[in-house]
């Protein structure tokens, strides 16, 4: 089974703090990991061992190297244009006590995503094409996400689509218009509460007339899949939360991959749920052995 991811990629500099002093010094725990929404989720479907190929932009710089270096040790399929006139996306972690992650992003080469990105010739062969929902909500890369998801169903792929940020959407009209025939839509609960007014997953059920089946994801609420037949819940497991950053794109990896491997909805949550709950155990968004301490 092959998966094409079309997101972000790009160096998360992850600081776990217990406070910030305005204007003053903070100790804090600092680490350099791998991140960027479709990067994060193409790494955990390889670590749920699918054949998974990652399609991006990076600037020519050292960050850029490093992404691809670490991607492609852990198995990733690098399908990258280089940008020579913009960085590599870098984003600035600040992780409280609890867990909880703020962040301050520059998506550099990544806003510059364009409809020639992708290979039309990476499409044979392929099952499904994930997309991170930032490629549709920043103007600058919407077109080539538009174009990606196109040329997907052209080839007879399924596809999914993660909103990823729900103060981005801020018109949702344009936003399902953009999604409309997707296959899954995997938002989380104020993603959910920004498209329909409603945080509950059954409104998810309103969105059964632009794409197929919705999976939401509510934190220490566990999860549910919306479609024809109804709701289908799971609790969320009992782990302690180090750092929720990238819990989310975890999830879609773990789900993604029981879904498309034939499982039904309860097992496809299952397996997501438990994704999200290794990515909150640990520092930074992808598995551990992307990390440099």
């Amino acid at each position: 089974m092959k998966v094409i991811v079309v997101g972000d990629a790009g160096l998360d500099v992850v600081a776990r703090h217990d406070e910030v002093v305005h204007g003053g010094d903070s100790r804090a725990e600092v680490r350099l990991t791998g991140g960027g929404a479709g990067a994060n989720t193409a790494r955990w479907l390889t670590e749920a061992g699918v054949d998974t190929s990652l399609v991006t932009r990076i600037g020519d710089d050292a960050g850029g190297h490093w992404v691809r270096q670490e991607l492609e040790a852990a198995g990733v399929r690098c399908a990258f244009t280089v940008d020579a006139d913009a960085a590599t996306c870098c984003v600035v972690v600040l992780v409280d006590g609890e867990g909880q992650r703020s962040m301050l992003a520059a998506r550099g080469a990544n806003a510059r995503f364009a409809p020639g990105d992708l290979d039309p010739a990476l499409l044979a062969g392929a099952r499904h094409l994930h997309l991170s929902g930032y490629v549709l909500l920043d103007p600058s890369s919407r077109a080539g996400g538009l174009t990606a998801l196109s040329a997907a169903r052209a080839a007879g792929l399924t596809t999914s689509v993660d909103p990823q940020a729900a103060a981005l959407l801020t018109d949702p009209a344009a936003f399902l218009d953009d999604v409309r025939g997707v296959d899954l839509l995997l938002p989380n609960t104020d993603e959910l509460l920004a498209l329909t007014g409603s945080a509950e997953p059954a409104a998810a059920g309103r969105l059964l007339d632009t794409v197929g089946a919705v999976a939401v994801t509510a934190g220490l609420d566990g999860a549910a899949w919306v479609d024809g037949d109804g709701v289908t819940s799971m609790p969320s497991e009992a782990v302690t939360c180090v750092d929720s950053t990238g819990a989310g794109d975890a999830f879609d990896a773990g789900l993604l991959s029981a879904w498309l491997g034939g499982e039904p909805p309860i097992e496809a949550l299952r397996a997501g749920v438990r994704f999200g709950a290794r990515a909150v155990s640990v520092a930074g968004a992808q598995p551990e052995r992307l990390s440099r301490r």
